[in-house]
């Protein structure tokens, strides 16, 4: 079971296809480039060439493996899908890394997967039961296994049949022989968006993948909705009941890069919004406007401008420390935060700081950061988050803390504030964070957000943890005693 460390919730995947056009691979490549925010523990592509499908998959980045023309040139063909990975179930190993193939009796499949499955436990003991072999301990096999086993004769017939079987919240890609294929969940929880390249058309999770090639957005797929490709054309089916749309809040808040669109509208201008809620709701008498980096940064504008107050970089980040920073030694170790964020101690001695971030999730990052602010000379630091108290775990494929590790969950605000040892510390409410959402979009048909990571009120409840089963347990299945 793999252990939540950072103080950040992490979106697990980026996934991203093209039909039609000859760099394929090497556009997926760039794509995923794009998409590397969203998953650095694995990437893979796999390409189709009229006969043959070929497969690379690597652990780490993107950079470090596909801007090569050797690796490439593994990749041919017309089609491809690609995939950056952080798992959120199954252990992290390359068999886990997607997209995945199967050779299939109507053929090849190879499909990549953005989310997480809350039945995918009791679907997986019930298909090995009935004699499925898994190869993998990620739950994306099991949709694989559910279209293999479905006695439809049309593959679209074949996923339909799977997709009324899984729940959770998921974007997926696919791809046949003879086409690439979207979905989204029901509920339209996990993002992904259609755009075109002369006449290539591409499924991506965010628009910024579709810039990055040069890749006209056309619209982003509808909740519920299956998007079909195929002989240049796009088509596209409604199957399951129709359902108001929840998208995750936190594409909104984090998850997005702050160039892509969300509704017609840059990530970075929501963001902008939280923070003048933030200020509207919670401002004090202070100094300087200072944000945590990069997350914070675009709250941080929003409340300097509507308190008018100064905006300084108070804090440095240092780009250069990745995941895969070797750590040789405790004293190394024991510099915590410092490795990532240093303090501009000119700017911030003897000054009172408002400290903007966009959350705020066990707490221990934000105690070092104040910790070395007040270590460098400032006066007061008063700490404010961008959205409200983190007090649910989530299940769709968001890799978090559990319950009892969640900061605001075990404790109230001033016992929080305490925790940090900040002078101050206040949250933007859900009130506050839907009006900032809600303010550039006026439309009486803008969804309610899966918000369950404030709320506790989940759009389909997990499953799997009704049962007793631990989410991020899925490796523990293959280990099962036959006694």
């Amino acid at each position: 079971m793999k252990i939540f460390k950072s103080d950040k919730l992490r979106e697990e995947c980026g996934i991203f296809g093209i039909t039609n056009h000859e760099d394929a691979s090497a556009l997926v490549a760039l794509g995923l480039h794009a998409l590397q925010h969203r998953g650095q523990e694995g990437c893979g592509i796999v390409s189709f060439d009229g006969k043959n499908y070929h497969s690379e998959k690597r652990q780490g980045l993107v950079g470090d493996h596909f801007t090569n023309s050797e690796t490439l040139k593994k990749l041919p063909g017309n089609f491809a899908i690609g995939h950056n990975r952080y798992s959120t179930t199954g252990e992290t190993s390359l068999r886990n890394i997607q997209p995945f193939f199967a050779d299939l009796h109507m053929g090849g499949l190879s499909i990549a997967h953005n989310g997480n499955l809350t039945n995918a436990l009791l679907l997986r003991e019930t298909l090995v039961k009935n004699g499925a072999i898994f190869r993998t301990t990620s739950d994306t096999e099991t949709i694989v296994q559910l279209i293999a086993k479905s006695k439809r004769n049309k593959f679209i017939d074949k996923l339909i049949d799977a997709l009324f079987q899984i729940q959770g919240g998921y974007s997926l890609i696919l791809m046949t022989n003879k086409k690439l294929v979207g979905v989204r969940d029901p509920f339209g929880i996990r993002p992904l968006v259609i755009g075109k390249l002369k006449n290539s058309y591409i499924l991506a999770s965010e628009t910024c993948a579709l810039d990055i090639v040069g890749a006209k957005f056309v619209r982003e797929v509808e909740n519920g909705e299956i998007v079909i490709i195929e002989n240049e054309k796009l088509n596209f089916i409604k199957p399951f009941p129709k359902q108001k749309a929840r998208p995750c809040v936190f594409e909104y808040i984090y998850f997005a890069r702050p160039d892509s669109l969300i509704n017609n509208i840059c990530a970075y201008e929501y963001r902008k919004n939280l923070g003048i809620e933030l200020a509207r709701e919670t401002d004090i008498e202070a100094d300087l406007i200072v944000p945590v980096p990069d997350s914070g940064v675009p709250a941080a504008l929003g409340y300097a401008h509507y308190s008018k107050k100064k905006f300084e970089l108070g804090l440095i980040r240092n780009h250069y420390v990745g995941r895969t920073f070797i750590e040789p030694s405790q004293n190394i170790r024991s510099l915590g935060v410092k490795l990532k964020l240093s303090s501009t101690k000119s700017i911030v001695k003897n000054k009172s700081i408002i400290l903007i971030d966009d959350s705020l999730v066990r707490g221990t990052t934000c105690k070092k950061i104040v910790k070395m602010l007040y270590e460098s000379g400032a006066k007061e630091v008063h700490v404010r988050i961008a959205c409200p108290e983190i007090k649910y775990p989530d299940f769709y494929g968001v890799d978090m803390p559990t319950k009892k590790e969640l900061l605001a969950n075990e404790k109230n605000k001033d016992q929080m504030c305490e925790n940090i040892n900040a002078k101050s510390l206040d949250f933007l409410s859900l009130e506050g964070l839907y009006k900032a959402l809600i303010k550039e979009k006026r439309n009486s048909n803008f969804p309610q957000f899966s918000d369950h990571y404030f709320t506790g009120e989940y759009p389909i409840e997990p499953q799997d943890n009704l049962k007793g089963l631990k989410i991020r347990q899925l490796s523990l299945l293959s280990g099962k005693s036959n006694n």
